[in-house]
């Protein structure tokens, strides 16, 4: 663990002490090398599953892909944020490296957090650097109020998840995940119980986000400048799986009958969500309700607790990690060439930049899951194991996916097809700093059709 955990915190003072004119390659080249050791973690030798074991920090195969995913979005974050923070002063570009160096720190301790509390005081602390980064190196003015949005919805939703742990830690005499999945079961009936039940979980539903509690999400995804808005498609979002998987171990009697709301507001909200993106002006906008539509199929898949829905949702988590993240990169690179986010006035681009619109093309196909993607793997988990629950479901993901094709094609056809608008005279041609950030979020999700089970979690 402190292989990858201290040179990521010496990249603090590697980015104050670097002279200015080496400090994005040598930043860019240190995450690179951290990204390149983390994969090192997907080699899993035990049989129990847990590796790396220090006093507080462990991996298990949960935590594993998504540790890595983390690891290797810096680097990209990095490579995405050079060209907008260039006319900055140099002090302020090497607080910006600091944010997301800072983020990924607590990004690490947060999902190999072996203690219950740790995870909680690392999700809480991932607030900071990203509430920094939108509401000062956000795009327009609303970022304030983006930024509120983003902190009060979240802060308000986990607070009783602090109260929730610690009425935990007082029946069980321990927080620790190694151990709490042997405690044994207490029957939970009463009103109080139940509220303990909703309280362990409704901090991770916001955060995913879960239809209705969902509308910090858009906002803070337009408002953020490039890198808080990848850094929150591809792994902020995933706290929420993630410690709705984690904590679903202990909640087991009740969540039979207590999750079918949740279960309704998810697969609705799939297709609402869906059909918002369907009139969307804002491309931004677009691909940050469709983060909502995918992640309301995973929340399903986790609250119906089968293997099956675990592992699909795992790995449509990691997939679509990649694939929103490359997106937003797609978005910022039209943004910075057109200036404006308005999918009208910048038609045609196909035309002008032909391998951008290749790369488009790719990262579209994966949004709407194509076969043989990972994306479609986890969909499918997802789709087959709510399918066994209640047929019922089938109407509900089926015009889901309908609706996901549909606005993935559109936003394709939208930014890439037609002619050039005439306001259009002169096109910086793409750099090939935009084709290597596009082709490292695509090629590791082209790799994972290969070996699906480094992302299977603890089906495997």
């Amino acid at each position: 663990m402190l292989t990858i955990l201290l040179p990521t915190i010496m990249l603090i003072p590697t980015a104050w002490l670097t002279p200015a004119k080496q400090l994005w390659p040598s930043a860019l080249a240190y995450s690179s090398a951290i990204a390149i050791t983390s994969l090192t973690w997907l080699k899993l030798p035990t049989e129990t599953g847990w590796t790396s074991l220090n006093l507080y920090m462990a991996t298990d195969p949960l935590s594993t892909p998504l540790l890595v995913l983390t690891c290797w979005l810096l680097p990209l974050m990095i490579l995405a944020s050079q060209n907008h923070t260039a006319s900055e002063p140099i002090n302020r570009q090497r607080m910006y490296i600091t944010l997301l160096t800072s983020l990924q720190i607590f990004l690490i301790l947060a999902f190999s957090a072996t203690e219950i509390l740790m995870f909680y005081i690392m999700f809480e602390a991932t607030l900071i650097p990203t509430l920094i980064l939108i509401t000062r190196w956000g795009n327009q003015t609303e970022r304030l109020n983006a930024g509120t949005y983003f902190l009060f919805y979240t802060l308000a939703g986990s607070l009783p998840l602090l109260v929730a742990l610690l009425i935990l830690q007082n029946n069980a005499g321990t927080l620790s995940l190694l151990t709490l999945q042997f405690t044994p079961y207490s029957p939970l009936s009463s009103t109080a119980d139940k509220l303990w039940w909703a309280g362990c979980l409704l901090a991770f539903l916001v955060k995913m986000p879960l239809y209705g509690a969902h509308l910090w999400l858009p906002k803070a995804h337009v408002e953020a400048p490039i890198a808080g808005s990848m850094v929150l498609a591809a792994v902020l979002l995933k706290l929420g799986g993630y410690g709705m998987m984690r904590m679903m171990i202990m909640l087991e009697p009740l969540t039979k009958e207590l999750s079918y709301p949740f279960i309704i507001l998810a697969l609705w909200g799939i297709i609402m969500t869906g059909s918002i993106c369907l009139r969307q002006t804002d491309l931004k906008s677009l691909i940050a309700y469709s983060s909502v539509s995918h992640m309301g199929l995973v929340a399903a898949g986790i609250l119906i607790q089968t293997p099956w829905g675990f592992t699909g949702s795992l790995i449509l988590m990691i997939a679509h990690g990649l694939t929103s993240s490359a997106l937003f990169c797609l978005a910022n690179t039209n943004y910075e060439r057109t200036h404006s986010r308005t999918m009208v006035l910048a038609r045609g681009l196909q035309m002008a930049l032909p391998l951008m619109g290749a790369w488009w093309f790719i990262s579209s196909l994966a949004n709407l899951a194509l076969p043989p993607l990972p994306n479609l793997m986890g969909e499918l988990m997802i789709i087959t194991s709510l399918l066994n629950w209640s047929w019922w479901t089938i109407l509900l993901t089926g015009a889901g996916t309908l609706i996901t094709a549909s606005y993935s094609l559109y936003m394709f056809l939208m930014t890439q097809r037609g002619p050039l608008p005439t306001h259009i005279h002169s096109l910086e041609p793409s750099h090939s700093r935009e084709h290597l950030l596009i082709t490292l979020h695509l090629l590791p999700l082209l790799l994972l059709i290969a070996k699906p089970e480094l992302i299977w979690g603890w089906t495997a």
